[in-house]
């Protein structure tokens, strides 16, 4: 059976850039929140604060001409691509053009603002700005084809826009795309774009925090306190590779992923379900022929929701008991929707790397709704594991639970 490892990360967070930098800040205690000024103009938004990667500037890296066909989400997530590919020693190396390599990314959505220009003309008649790279940027699969024709790659281009396991999904379907011999090496992750869009999608639902006066304590996973999600932006992305053809050129694995399960709970749109939550997790499980008490660690998708929290827990609890510990990266990071799978399974394989395990920011009294875990709240905590699991949950009742071992 061909084995997959990680052999590059990389990524943009409201915290940094890098590890060491991220590492750093959540050390201080600093969380990426912000008040938006620039949505004080959107009388309907009740929530006014986010995770901005205010940091970012692509017009100081990329030359226009380069950038004509993407918009921010297809940026970062070429960014992300670049910076995983140069770790893993692969940049001008030829097997990105052998038709051995691919690419499998997604977000919840393309870029929004060509949305505006379409809708004008829909509305008006006239084609105003829409030009030929507008639906390009659009398009809920212009990071994957902007990766692909960055590198020049000519294998698998996989698509998974399935809003907030676009990033998970697409590292799982990497995973068996060189598990099954279909690739070698697959550039897997996911990326978003922060727009106000995005957040009323969660206002309409009365689902994001409003603690407007507070951002830097408003994203409050698991705690009884939270009032809702924080909107966040970001992207990362892993180069994963067949064991035998990184330990060939004499890459470094980083860790290895040994596990991947996706399920849907086929009943409600945006409410989740703990049943079929907890059959993925076992699923996952079955997939890297390992039982519960192998996992040393659970990165959690905690988007501090009402419900999601709950729902999550308890199947989270029917799976692996009270004892393994868990955290949630949303109260450093906002929920970055098509990132956060990526995100998540990036930072977690560098903590298990470093045996040092963030909490859960703004964490400091568990909702008694949620199940009895390990919340790690307050400081970070030490550890040294062997596998650790990574759960993400999307509207539409889409589940997916990733399992990494360290190498």
């Amino acid at each position: 059976m061909r084995r997959v490892v990680v052999t590059g990360m990389g990524g943009s967070t409201a915290l940094g850039g890098n590890w060491s930098e991220i590492r750093s800040r959540m050390e201080a205690g600093e969380t990426g929140t912000r008040y938006m000024t620039e949505w004080d103009r959107l009388v309907d938004l009740n929530t006014r604060i986010g995770c901005a990667i205010d940091w970012f500037d692509h017009t100081a890296i990329y030359p226009r001409k380069k950038t004509r066909s993407m918009g921010r989400v297809a940026v970062l997530s070429l960014n992300a691509a670049e910076k995983a590919v140069e770790q893993a020693g692969l940049t001008n190396d030829p097997v990105l053009q052998s038709g051995r390599a691919g690419v499998s990314c997604g977000s919840s959505f393309g870029a929004t603002e060509p949305v505006l220009d379409f809708a004008r003309f829909m509305e008006t008649g006239k084609a105003g700005s829409l030009n030929a790279t507008s639906y390009i940027r659009m398009m809920s699969h212009t990071a994957p084809v902007n990766i692909a024709i960055a590198f020049g790659m000519t294998g698998r281009v996989i698509t998974t826009s399935s809003a907030c396991t676009s990033g998970s999904a697409g590292i799982g379907y990497a995973y068996e795309n060189v598990k099954e011999g279909h690739a070698d090496i697959m550039v897997a992750g996911g990326a978003e774009q922060l727009c106000p869009t995005m957040a009323v999608v969660f206002d309409t639902l009365f689902a994001t925090s409003t603690r407007n006066g507070e951002p830097k304590t408003a994203s409050r996973p698991f705690d009884k306190s939270r009032d809702g999600l924080v909107i966040g932006e970001g992207a990362a992305m892993l180069v994963l590779e067949e064991y035998e053809h990184a330990k060939a050129r004499g890459a470094t694995p980083l860790a290895e992923i040994v596990g991947f399960g996706a399920n849907s709970d086929g009943a409600h749109i945006t409410e989740p379900r703990a049943e079929t939550q907890a059959i993925v997790m076992r699923l996952a499980l079955q997939n890297a022929g390992l039982a519960p008490q192998d996992i040393g660690f659970i990165s959690g998708h905690g988007t501090a929701t009402d419900k999601g929290d709950v729902s999550e827990t308890q199947a989270t609890h029917e799976v692996y008991g009270s004892k393994v510990p868990l955290h949630s990266l949303k109260g450093h990071f906002g929920h970055t929707l098509g990132a956060c799978g990526a995100l998540e399974a990036w930072l977690t394989i560098e903590m298990m790397r470093d045996k040092w395990f963030a909490p859960t920011a703004n964490l400091t009294e568990v909702d008694p709704r949620c199940a009895e875990l390990d919340y790690i709240m307050g400081e970070g905590r030490k550890l040294d594991i062997e596998h650790f699991v990574s759960n993400n949950f999307a509207f539409g009742g889409l589940n997916t639970s990733l399992i990494f071992r360290a190498i």
